[in-house]
């Protein structure tokens, strides 16, 4: 169905950004002193230019990922003025903490980020210009920085199937299960391995990596 084509596409598009967002994770926040110094336009950080891996070949990677999966968001719930309002309100808002993070890291860094700024494209990557990370990929770092975005994802899409179907179009609950069964599944899956993670991290050591 239309509706549903529009729905696993979204979804397709959130678990992109976040494959990507593990690689990012995996490889590179042990050194990670941002290079794009937080989402805010007063008070910037930053205590080392990173210019490897994901930041060779775009400027602001976080800032694209977040798009993308704020547009997969949006796109499942079938209204094409939500996916354009979201994009511009979007644009808008990322558009001014960019322009506070590059006076502020023009300033810190000098002649070595503008040579950088100058070469690297802002949010369309270029490959071409790969440099590969200089740590090694940490799968033990995925795991203890990413759940609460694998949470954010199954929760944000079951609570739009079961607001949806159940209290708009006023689908039985039974119904909605027999039909609907795998958004179930995966909230379910999802809710184990968040708070699984969660209780590793908060109460052992397991997944501590050294320099990370």
């Amino acid at each position: 169905k239309y509706g549903d084509f529009w729905k696993k596409y979204g979804f397709i598009l959130v678990l992109l950004y976040h494959f990507v967002g593990w690689l990012f994770a995996g490889f590179l926040l042990g050194m990670f002193l941002p290079a794009t110094s937080g989402r805010n336009t007063k008070m910037q950080r930053a205590n080392y230019l990173n210019t490897t891996g994901l930041y060779s070949v775009v400027k602001n990677p976080l800032y694209l990922g977040n798009f993308i999966a704020m547009l997969g968001v949006v796109m499942s719930l079938k209204v094409w003025w939500l996916v354009a309002l979201g994009s511009l309100t979007y644009w808008i808002y990322i558009e001014r903490v960019i322009v506070a993070e590059e006076k502020f890291l023009t300033t810190k860094f000098g002649q070595r980020y503008i040579e950088w700024a100058a070469r690297t494209p802002i949010f369309i990557p270029d490959f071409r210009l790969w440099r590969a990370p200089v740590m090694p990929f940490s799968f033990k770092t995925v795991l203890r920085r990413e759940y609460n975005g694998l949470m954010a994802v199954c929760s944000a899409f079951f609570l739009m199937e079961v607001m949806v179907d159940v209290f708009v179009e006023r689908e039985p609950v039974i119904y909605w299960l027999r039909e609907d069964w795998p958004w179930a599944i995966m909230m379910m899956t999802g809710s184990t391995l968040f708070f699984g993670l969660r209780f590793l991290k908060k109460n052992t050591r397991m997944l501590h990596v050294a320099g990370r």
